[in-house]
Formats: structure tokens, C-alpha cells, sequence
């Protein structure tokens, strides 16, 4: 034996020393800081020897291969589990699942878990924050790789082309620096024309689950659908909908299909198929919010069955024509108000992890209002103040000149015990104090306008007729040939009294005007004659009249003057 050959056998006694004084041990991969309800996870029994036995809790299990895989894993999967080979036991590992949905979310773009081989399809990455920070990594079986990604920073996205190379199957997910990470997809692959393809994430207690009947390079035309080898439905349609699953839908599913490839000859021939079986599993996931409209524009985030370490609110906004354009909004409150159209939904933060994501609510915005010019409104406003402040105005105008024409007339009135009255003369009309008239209109005159008819006219006031009661007379039209005379009379003599109330004549020629004073309560009356009057002229003492007019006096009105002198006399 040569050199050669010693020392290769003292490699070989020595790693079989090392393998029987080691105990296996119990790895997990991938290798996740924290494992979240839905998790495909594989357990690891490192170590040499036969037989490989697994103990749960203690207990034997039925699994004999060094890895036992676990999918969709709950609650349920907690517990310690433990391997052996070759007669030595490993240390417990304990599995604790968290029932919380990691930070970001990794899905397919198109498609389900299940890819034809040679076959791949892009998987979409979203996260709250920057993208960039993120790194997306394979296991295919037991050996792991880091994957590129494409980022798309505005819609805080990153995408990832997942293929399996050969393997059968192959999980995927991506993690940031620390213990955060997204949750896992596992892509299986099948050599078959005709393939079941569930979805790429646990189905979820209440929720609905689509299985599609794919053809590879075609459609079917019809698909039956069974369940554990029991046929469901069999329908036109590539794919078959269980709505409100529950834990009866758990099982084994596949499809049988008949297709033609119309697309490369029309009169193709009509070939038929089976799909693998595929795994369903539904799981309850962790605790679901809901979405509810207080008003069309607020929104509330309610979660009932959050633990109690659920405490901050997380709201998304996502476009109706792209569904991975999801971003998150600014407000951490239970409450918000929308403005913009679109899909919105919220989740919670419950620690290590966060609850499932709510109900999606569609809300459509409302159109925006045109702007309001508001400067023909102020205008219209201005002048509609200016126009009441004007009426206001002429209103109080109107009553101080009512208010004034009132006192006016009442500073005129002819009052008892000898007043004073002003006559205006105009060139049209002569307003003409008036007397008493009768014994019961007493201290009571009136205006009588006197209007020249004619350039030569003149009005004469005349006296009463004899044989008439007093205070009544009649107006005689005096005409002259250059001038107008008003001449005011006293009342005549009445048959079988005394003399009446005298009066006072106005002159007044062409080119001036005379106010005369009329006085009756200054005159004194002789004992047992009736009230008369003088006819006061502002002249010294003399009784006559003052007549400013034109060149040639009336000596009548001097004769009748003469007259009552006389007749005074002789009733003395």
C-alpha cells in the first residue's frame, strides 16, 4: 500500500469518527429572522447516518427524509422539533410563526405559482419606503442566491425575474438591513402542457380562490376541474372560483383540458390533457381591518380582531388602472379624508409584523368647481349698497324738504290777534290771503291763486253784494291796457248791521310788486260798532295807500277811501 492509499483511508476513518461523535442538528431555511403565518419554510436534518427519524414536541413523525417541508405554516406548526441519525438525536428547534404579515409584499405580476420548464415571470416588489434598500435573494432547494432587481422609485416598487433553472421548485423573497423582509413565493414547475396554477399566496379563510386551468402556448376550450380525484365541475371556462373558502377546500386539486392551437392553424386538431396536482391549503392569516365610509370623502380603518399591540394605522392609495402603483399616505390616524379618486386600503402595526390588508374601498372623486370670478359679484354688491344708500338718501332729503315746507307753511298761516303774512307774487299766479268767510270759519284763511289769463287782465276781488251775508264775494276781471291791479275789497255794508271786516288791497303794476301789512287787531273799535280794520301803510301816519306801479294813479280808490272816512264820521 502506497502513501496515497494511507492517507486517504485516514481521511475517511476520521470523518466517520466525526460524524459518529457529532449529533445532528436542525437548520431552517430560508433563513428568516422571523417566520409569518403562510411562510413555505424547509426544516433541515444535518448530520450522517440511517435511518432519519423527526420528532414533534416529542413525538414521532412519519417523515423519514433529511428535509421536511412545510407550507402555507400556521400557528398550528409551532412547536420543537427534533432529528435523528444513525442513533443520535439533535437539539430541539423551536418554530414560533408569527400571525402577522411581514413589512413589504412580493406577487407575481401575471400568472400563479406553477411555471412550465424553462419558463419564468416577473415578481413585483412593494414597500412602504425607499425601494433601494432592498435586496431579493432565491433558494432553489437547499441553495441560495442573490437576485437583481429593477427599481422603480416613484411608485416605490422593485421587479425581479423569477426562474427556477432546472428546479422543481424555488422560494422567493426579498429583506432590508435588519429583521425586516417580505413574505416568500414559492414557483413550482411542471413538464405537462396542461397545469393547474393556484395562486402564488396562501388562500385565505372567508376569501375567494381562483384555480386556473392554463395551456402551455394555448387556451382550453373546456376544463374539468377535480378535487382528490373527484371531479367538481366541468365548464367552458379556463378557471374555476371557490368563494368563501373554508377548511373543507383543503386538498388536492388538478384539471383535464381540451385545447387546439387555432393560432397556428385553423383547422388544428383538438388535443386533451391532465395537470399536475396541486396543493391547497387554506389558513386563517393573520386578523383582517376593514375599511367604512363615515361620509363620501372619510374613511375609517377599524380592526376588531387586531391584538391588543396593534396601535398605529397605515393608510394606501392605489390607481385603479395599475394595481402595484400602491403608495402609502402620510396619515397614521384611524380616520382620513380623500380628495383624489382611486382604491384605498389600511392595514396595522402590531410590533414585529402587521395585520392583513383591509377591504378595498373605490372611491370617485368629485369634479373640481370651476373658480368663481368674484369681481363682477363684488361690483354687483358695491353698487346695490350705492343704489340703497342713494334711496336712503333722497328718502331723508325728501323729508327734511316736506319737514321744511310744512314749517314753511305753517310760519304763513294766517293766525288771530293780527299776524303777519307774506304774499309772494309770481309772473304766472298771485296767492291771495283770504278772510274770514263766514262766522263759523273763524281765524281760518286760505290761498287763492289769482292767474293772469291775458297780458292785460286784472283780477279784482269784489266785496259781498248788498242783501248778502258777509264774507262772501265774487272775482271781477278788471282789464287795462298795460298793467295788472289785484285789488283786494272789504267786505261791503250789510243791510241793517255795522260795518265788516275790513280788508286790504294789493297793487301791483307790470314792473313792481307791493307787500302791504295787513293789520285788523291794532285798530280800535268804537263802542257798539262791529270789529273793522284800517288799512295800515307803512307811511308815517296817514291813512292811504301806497301804490308803486306806473305814472297814472286810480283816484277812484282815493274816492272810495274819502268815502269810509265820511260815513265813520257820521255813525260817530
Amino acid at each position: 500500500m502506497d502513501m496515497r492509499s494511507l492517507l486517504t483511508l485516514s481521511v475517511l476513518l476520521a470523518l466517520i469518527r466525526e460524524d459518529n461523535g457529532q449529533n445532528p442538528t436542525v437548520s431552517l431555511l430560508p433563513r428568516f429572522p422571523d417566520v409569518f403565518v403562510g411562510d413555505d419554510i424547509t426544516l433541515i436534518c444535518k448530520g450522517g447516518g440511517e435511518p432519519i427519524k423527526w420528532f414533534i414536541n416529542g413525538k414521532p413523525h412519519s417523515h423519514q427524509r433529511s428535509s421536511m417541508l412545510l407550507t402555507a405554516v400556521t400557528s398550528k406548526d409551532n412547536g420543537r422539533y427534533e432529528c435523528e441519525r444513525g442513533g443520535s438525536k439533535s437539539e430541539p428547534y423551536t418554530l414560533t410563526v408569527e400571525e402577522l404579515e411581514p413589512h413589504a409584499q412580493l406577487s407575481p405580476s401575471v400568472g400563479g405559482a406553477v411555471m412550465t420548464k424553462g419558463g419564468g415571470r416577473n415578481l413585483v416588489l412593494q414597500v412602504d419606503d425607499d425601494p433601494n434598500d432592498w435586496k431579493c435573494f432565491v433558494l432553489r432547494g437547499e441553495s441560495g442566491s442573490k437576485l437583481g432587481t429593477s427599481v422603480d422609485q416613484m411608485k416605490n416598487r422593485a421587479v425581479m425575474f423569477a426562474e427556477l433553472n432546472e428546479a422543481k421548485r424555488a422560494t422567493f423573497w426579498c429583506k432590508k438591513t435588519g429583521t425586516q423582509r417580505s413574505n416568500a413565493v414559492t414557483l413550482k414547475m411542471t413538464e405537462l402542457k396542461v397545469m393547474l396554477e393556484p395562486p402564488a399566496v396562501p388562500a385565505l379563510l372567508g376569501e375567494s380562490v381562483a384555480l386556473r386551468c392554463a395551456v402551455w402556448g394555448g387556451k382550453a376550450e373546456t376544463a374539468a376541474f377535480y378535487k382528490d380525484n373527484q371531479l367538481i365541475t366541468t365548464t367552458k371556462e379556463d378557471t374555476y372560483i371557490i368563494t368563501n373558502a373554508t377548511q373543507d377546500h383543503n386538498g388536492q386539486y388538478r384539471c383535464h383540458a381540451t385545447y387546439r392551437y387555432t393560432h397556428i392553424t385553423a383547422d388544428a386538431a383538438r388535443l386533451e390533457g391532465d395537470s399536475d396536482a396541486q396543493e391547497i391549503k387554506v389558513i386563517g392569516g393573520p386578523p383582517a381591518p376593514t375599511v367604512d365610509s363615515t361620509s363620501p370623502n372619510r374613511l375609517k380603518c377599524l380592526c376588531r380582531g387586531c391584538p391588543s399591540n396593534c396601535m398605529s394605522y397605515r393608510w394606501y392609495h392605489t390607481l385603479i388602472d395599475d394595481l402595484f402603483a400602491r403608495r402609502k399616505l402620510p396619515e397614521n390616524t384611524q380616520v382620513i379624508t380623500v380628495k383624489e379618486g382611486g382604491l384605498f386600503s389600511c392595514r396595522m402595526e402590531c410590533g414585529k409584523g402587521f395585520s392583513r390588508f383591509s377591504n378595498i374601498y373605490s372611491y370617485e372623486a368629485q369634479p373640481e368647481s370651476e373658480p368663481v370670478n368674484v369681481l363682477p359679484i363684488m361690483v354687483a354688491l358695491i353698487l346695490m349698497v350705492l343704489g340703497v344708500l342713494i334711496v336712503v338718501l333722497i328718502a331723508l332729503k325728501r323729508r327734511r324738504l316736506e319737514a321744511s315746507a310744512q314749517a314753511t307753511a305753517q310760519g304763513k298761516d294766517k293766525k288771530k290777534d293780527g299776524d303777519y303774512e307774506q304774499i309772494q307774487l309770481t309772473d304766472q299766479a298771485v296767492y291771495h290771503t283770504l278772510g274770514e268767510n263766514t262766522d263759523k270759519d273763524t281765524a281760518e284763511g286760505g290761498y287763492e291763486a289769482l292767474k293772469k289769463r291775458q297780458e292785460e287782465g286784472v283780477y279784482h276781488t269784489l266785496g259781498a253784494a248788498e242783501g248778502q251775508g258777509e264774507g262772501q264775494g265774487a272775482y271781477e276781471a278788471l282789464k287795462s291796457v298795460k298793467a295788472e291791479v289785484y285789488h283786494t275789497l272789504g267786505a261791503a255794508e250789510s243791510q241793517g248791521q255795522g260795518e265788516g271786516q275790513g280788508g286790504y288791497e294789493a297793487l301791483k303794476s307790470v314792473k313792481a310788486e307791493v307787500y302791504q301789512t295787513l293789520s285788523s287787531g291794532d285798530s280800535k273799535t268804537p263802542a257798539g260798532e262791529s270789529e273793522g280794520g284800517y288799512e295800515q301803510l307803512p307811511q308815517k301816519d296817514k291813512d292811504f295807500e301806497a301804490v308803486a306801479g306806473e305814472e297814472n294813479p286810480y283816484e277812484e280808490l282815493k274816492a272810495g277811501k274819502q268815502d269810509k272816512k265820511e260815513m265813520s264820521k257820521e255813525k260817530e
